[in-house]
């Protein structure tokens, strides 16, 4: 499931080699916390959340598949 987010998010990054992810395991699935930097934030997540929209119904039909439950969540990287 992290290699598909990943191919996704990566064909909209300008700087996919600044993007970190982070899979957390829960009860009934995985939590994946995509961070990215500010400039690929808007291009990742579309205009009015249209591309992140579209990764997580792609998500949570593969959920269905497998029986878990997926969830995406973009964050922002805070540099110091």
């Amino acid at each position: 499931m992290l290699e598909l987010v990943k191919y996704i998010v990566n064909q909209f990054a300008e700087k996919p080699d600044e993007i970190t992810y982070e899979v957390e395991e829960t009860e009934n699935g995985e939590n994946v916390i995509v961070t990215l930097s500010e400039a690929d934030m808007g291009k990742v997540i579309g205009r009015q959340g249209k591309i992140a929209k579209a990764m997580r119904t792609l998500v949570k039909a593969m959920g269905i598949k497998d029986n878990k439950k997926y969830n995406i969540e973009i964050k922002e990287r805070q540099d110091a």
